[in-house]
C-alpha cells in the first residue's frame, strides 16, 4: 500500500472509523469538496476495516465491495490496497455483471421482454398514419433484425458483458448491464440477499456521478439487510457536472452524513475563490489551502487568483494567445506558454475550435457539435459521445498497442471484444487461421487511419463489423448501414450529426485522441474532474461552446434568463445557473498555485463590474485586456 495510508487522520477519518465500529446502522454519506482527500479516506477506510473486521470476512468467504466511476480509478485504488482477494474493486458496470451473470435465464427472458417492446413500438410508427415513409421502413428493418434475434437468443448458451449489445451473438452492452443490474436487484430479493452476503461492506466512490437507478437499489439492498449490511456513498454534489448522476445522496434514517472540509491542494488565492462559488451551493466552506516549503518549514502557499477579460470577435485564438503572454510577462514565468508539459498547465474549455483545428480534427468536431444532438454536443467535450465508445475503448487503443508492439496489450482487447477469438467460435475455427488472418486485418486498419488517407470513419468501422472484431449494439448497426446507403449529406442537421461523423476521414480520429486524452495543453472542462495542474487557465466563451445547459453568461448574470430557466429555478429543479456554477467551481479547484480565468464577451465593462459585483476574485484582480 501507499503511504497515504499512513497520512494523519482527519476528524473525518476519525469519524467514519467510529461509524464503521458501531452497533446498529453504519450507514453514511461522506461529502468531501475539491482536493480534500477523498479518495485518501476511501483507502483508509478500507484499511481500517482489514485490520478491524479482514480475519472474519475472510472467514465466511466475504469480500468489501469498492465501486468506482472509471477504470482509471478502479486502477489507482487497487494500487493502493493491492490483490488483496479480501477487496472487491470494480467499476459499476463489472460489479452489477457480477452479480446478475449467474442469473442466465432472467438475462435471457429481460432481452425477449426488451425484444418484444421494440417490436411492439415500431408496430406503432408503422401503424401510424403521420409517420413518414422512411421512418417506416427503418421501423420495419429494425423489426426484421429484432426478430432475428429473438430466434437466435433460445441458441445461446452463456450470455456475456461486452461492449456493445449483440444479442444473437449472446453480448450483453454497458447500456444493457446498468439496466439490468438495479432492475434485479430491486425485483429480486434472492439477489439483493447475494450482495448482502457476499459483500457485507459496499462503497461508493463518485456518488454523485452514479447512476440514481443504481443507488435507489442499494439503498434496497440495506433496508431489507439492515445491520447486516454497510454501504457508503463517497462524493461531493457540487461535482456534479454530467446531466446524468444521483448528485446529492438524501440522508435517510439511520443514516449518517460526514463532511470533509479540508483541501490540500489550492493555493490560497485559488481556494478563496472556490470557497466563494461554494458559498452558493452547500455552503461548505474549505479549510487549510496547499502547503509548500518557505526556510526549511512549512507554509501555506499564496498563488494568484486573476480574471482577463477580452471582446468576443474573430481574433478569439489571437487574444488567447495574447493573454498567456500578458501572464508570463507579469508573473516573469514562461510556463504559461508552455504547450507539452502537461502537469504544468491547463486551458480548460467547454469546446474550443482552434484546438480542433490546430489538432487537426476540425471536421470531426464540426460533425458532431454544429447543428447536431444534445448528447453529442455534450459527448464530443468529454469522449461520452455513443458514436466515440467503440473507437475510444477498442480501436484507437487496439492500433496503439500494435504499433507500439505490446502484443499481451493487443490479445488482451482482442480476447476481450473480437468475436473471433471467443471460446465458442474457437471451437469451431483453426486457431493459427485465425491469428494470421487478424494479423492482416489489423495492418489494413492502419492503413484506413493513416495520415492523409481518404478512408471515412464509417469505412474503417465497417470493415471491423465485417470481420468481426468487435460487437456493436443496435444503433450502431443501423448507423453503420445508413453510412453505407448514403451516396452524401445534404445538409446538416441534428438528425444526420451521427451520419457526418461517419463520413469524415479516419484520420482525424489520431488528432481527437490527442485532445481528449491531454496530449496538448487544451482540456475540456467536464473531462478534468480529478485531475490537478500548477496553473490552470479557464476560458470564458459561451459563443463558442454550443453545449446545451450550460451557460456562463447567465450564470454571472450578463445573460437574461429564459422563462424555463426562471421555472426549473422556482420548482427547485437543477437549473442551467446551478450546472454552470458546479461547472466553474471545478475548473477552478484544479489548479495547485496559479488560476487565471479568460473571458470573452460582446460587453467587456458591463462583464468586468458583473466579475467583480459577484465577489469571486478580488477587483484589483480583474483586468481588461483590450
Amino acid at each position: 500500500m501507499r503511504s497515504r495510508i499512513g497520512n494523519p487522520d482527519t476528524d473525518t477519518d476519525i469519524a467514519l472509523k467510529e461509524r464503521l465500529a458501531a452497533d446498529g446502522s453504519r450507514h453514511f454519506v461522506m461529502v468531501a469538496g475539491a482536493g480534500s482527500g477523498k479518495t485518501t479516506s476511501l483507502i483508509k477506510a478500507l484499511a481500517h476495516i482489514e485490520n478491524s473486521q479482514g480475519t472474519d470476512l475472510r472467514c465466511k468467504g466475504q469480500k468489501i465491495a469498492c465501486i468506482t466511476f472509471t477504470e482509471v480509478a478502479v486502477n489507482e485504488i487497487r494500487g493502493d490496497v493491492g490483490d488483496d482477494s479480501l477487496y472487491h474493486v470494480s467499476t459499476i458496470h463489472s460489479f452489477l455483471w457480477d452479480v446478475i451473470k449467474p442469473f442466465q435465464n432472467d438475462l435471457r427472458e429481460w432481452i425477449r421482454a426488451r425484444l418484444n417492446r421494440k417490436i411492439e413500438e415500431n408496430q406503432e410508427k408503422i401503424g401510424n398514419p403521420r409517420t413518414q415513409q422512411r421512418t417506416k421502413e427503418r421501423a420495419r428493418e429494425e423489426n426484421e433484425r429484432y426478430n432475428r434475434q429473438l430466434t437466435s437468443i433460445d441458441g445461446v448458451r452463456n450470455f456475456r458483458y461486452g461492449t456493445g449489445s449483440d444479442y444473437e451473438n449472446g453480448v450483453l452492452g454497458h447500456a444493457d448491464i446498468i439496466r439490468i443490474g438495479p432492475t434485479f436487484l430491486n425485483d429480486h430479493a434472492l439477489i439483493r440477499r447475494i450482495v448482502s452476503r457476499r459483500y457485507p461492506i459496499v462503497f461508493v466512490d463518485e456518488s454523485q456521478d452514479t447512476d440514481p437507478d443504481f443507488v435507489a437499489a442499494l439503498r434496497a439492498v440495506a433496508d431489507e439487510a439492515e445491520n447486516r449490511f454497510c454501504v457508503g456513498f463517497f462524493g461531493d454534489p457540487v461535482q456534479k457536472i454530467y446531466m446524468q448522476g444521483a448528485g446529492s445522496i438524501p440522508i435517510e434514517n439511520g443514516w449518517k452524513k460526514l463532511e470533509k472540509p479540508e483541501n490540500f491542494r489550492c493555493s490560497q488565492s485559488v481556494l478563496r475563490v472556490i470557497n466563494r462559488i461554494r458559498a452558493e451551493d452547500d455552503g461548505l466552506q474549505q479549510t487549510r489551502g496547499r502547503f509548500g516549503s518557505r526556510d526549511g518549514a512549512g507554509a501555506p502557499v499564496e498563488g494568484t487568483a486573476r480574471v482577463l477579460i477580452m471582446p468576443d470577435d474573430e481574433r478569439r485564438p489571437e487574444r488567447l494567445q495574447r493573454a498567456r503572454h500578458w501572464l508570463a510577462e507579469q508573473d516573469h514565468d514562461a510556463t504559461w506558454l508552455a504547450d507539452e508539459d502537461e502537469e504544468a498547465l491547463r486551458l480548460l474549455v467547454l469546446v474550443h475550435r482552434v484546438a480542433a483545428d490546430r489538432l487537426g480534427f476540425p471536421n470531426l468536431y464540426s460533425a458532431l457539435n454544429d447543428r447536431s444532438t444534445e448528447s453529442l454536443r455534450s459527448g464530443v467535450v468529454d469522449g461520452t459521445a455513443w458514436v466515440l465508445k467503440p473507437i475510444l475503448q477498442f480501436l484507437l487503443p487496439l492500433l496503439i498497442a500494435d504499433r507500439e508492439d505490446k502484443p499481451f496489450e493487443l490479445m488482451r482487447l482482442l480476447r476481450k471484444h473480437c468475436l473471433k477469438l471467443q471460446d465458442e467460435a474457437l471451437e469451431r475455427s483453426n486457431t493459427a487461421q485465425v491469428l494470421k488472418a487478424l494479423r492482416e486485418e489489423i495492418l489494413e486498419l492502419h492503413d484506413m487511419l493513416a495520415e492523409g488517407a481518404e478512408t471515412g470513419i464509417g469505412d474503417a468501422l465497417s470493415f471491423v463489423r465485417d470481420k468481426q472484431l468487435l460487437a456493436f449494439d443496435e444503433g450502431y448497426l443501423d448507423l453503420l448501414d445508413q453510412y453505407l446507403a448514403a451516396d452524401q449529406v445534404a445538409e446538416a442537421a441534428p438528425e444526420n450529426a451521427a451520419l457526418r461523423f461517419m463520413q469524415c476521414r479516419a484520420h482525424e480520429l489520431w488528432g481527437y485522441r490527442r485532445y481528449i486524452e491531454k496530449l496538448s495543453p487544451f482540456a475540456t472542462q467536464q473531462g478534468i474532474k480529478g485531475a490537478e495542474f500548477e496553473k490552470v487557465l479557464v476560458v470564458v466563451d459561451d459563443k463558442e461552446r454550443q453545449l446545451p445547459g450550460f451557460s456562463y453568461g447567465k450564470y454571472l448574470g450578463v445573460t437574461p434568463l429564459s422563462d424555463t430557466d426562471h421555472e426549473n429555478i422556482e420548482a427547485g429543479k437543477d437549473s442551467v445557473i446551478g450546472r454552470t456554477r458546479r461547472l466553474f467551481y471545478v475548473c477552478c479547484s484544479r489548479a495547485l498555485t496559479d488560476l487565471a480565468v479568460a473571458i470573452f464577451t460582446d460587453d467587456t465593462e458591463r462583464m468586468q463590474r458583473a466579475i467583480i459585483s459577484r465577489g469571486f476574485f478580488e477587483p484589483d484582480c480583474v483586468t481588461l485586456l483590450q
